[in-house]
């Protein structure tokens, strides 16, 4: 039985059914990723995209890590892929009972999906660090400079940022659902990105799939690999 047979008959047969991704999820929706050879991290800035995306470089230089942010991590106009449909359709189904994402791009509750473990956070919460009140994504597309709260207070966004560490909660919400899993299925992440890409190690199942263009730590772990597109498999398998 061929690769594409198996997980249509794993998915079929499960009904706990988790997926974990990164970037790569939402490249077919236009998104750049950040470790690929056209990726964020090896274009030109004047400083690299890691210093700026860190906690001391946000409240050192908060103004030019706003228009950065800005330029190339928000994507207003972008629309879920077919990934995101058939796994919003999967979650419908009954059989995906939760989506643990690196991404901080929401388009996974877009297309549908219910029950999101945000690792990285996300760029439609933001957050006054006076006050604390809360602003959605569009407070920060309309306004230049660092944006700020009524208040006066520097607005930041709720992503984790490097330097920074991931949401207990969030984890933990994470941790229970890849251990109660029967099928996990990985797409579009290098899995070399930590603590995330360690949560894979609470996986207790026989059934772990992975979706993903190159090469990974974990593909001697796997059960089953798939090299083409995370849209393509996933639509095949889940009938899209």
């Amino acid at each position: 039985m061929d690769s594409l047979s198996t997980l249509q008959r794993w998915i079929r047969e499960s009904d706990n059914i988790v997926f974990f991704g990164g970037a790569g999820v939402s490249t077919e929706s236009g998104l750049k990723d950040f470790r690929s050879v056209d990726g964020l991290y090896h274009q030109k800035f004047d400083y690299p995209p890691e210093e700026i995306l860190s906690h001391s470089f946000f409240f050192r230089n908060t103004g030019y890590f706003y228009d950065f942010y800005r330029e190339k991590m928000l994507a207003p106009h972008v629309q879920p892929n077919r990934a995101h449909k058939a796994l919003a359709k999967l979650e419908q189904q009954g059989k995906l009972k939760a989506v643990v994402t690196q991404n901080i791009d929401g388009l996974h509750q877009m297309a549908g999906n219910k029950t999101v473990y945000e690792l990285h956070g996300s760029v439609h919460r933001n957050t006054c660090m006076n006050c604390g009140a809360f602003y959605g994504v569009d407070r920060i597309l309309q306004t230049q400079g660092v944006p700020k709260c009524s208040c006066g207070g520097i607005i930041k966004p709720n992503v984790v940022l490097y330097e920074e560490g991931l949401d207990d909660d969030c984890v933990m919400g994470a941790v229970d659902a890849i251990a109660a899993a029967q099928v996990l299925i990985v797409g579009g992440t290098s899995l070399t990105v930590y603590p995330a890409a360690g949560l894979l190690r609470y996986y207790r199942g026989n059934k772990l799939v992975l979706i993903n263009r190159d090469e990974t730590p974990y593909d001697d772990r796997a059960d089953l690999i798939f090299r083409q597109s995370i849209g393509e498999v996933l639509e095949q398998a889940i009938g899209g």
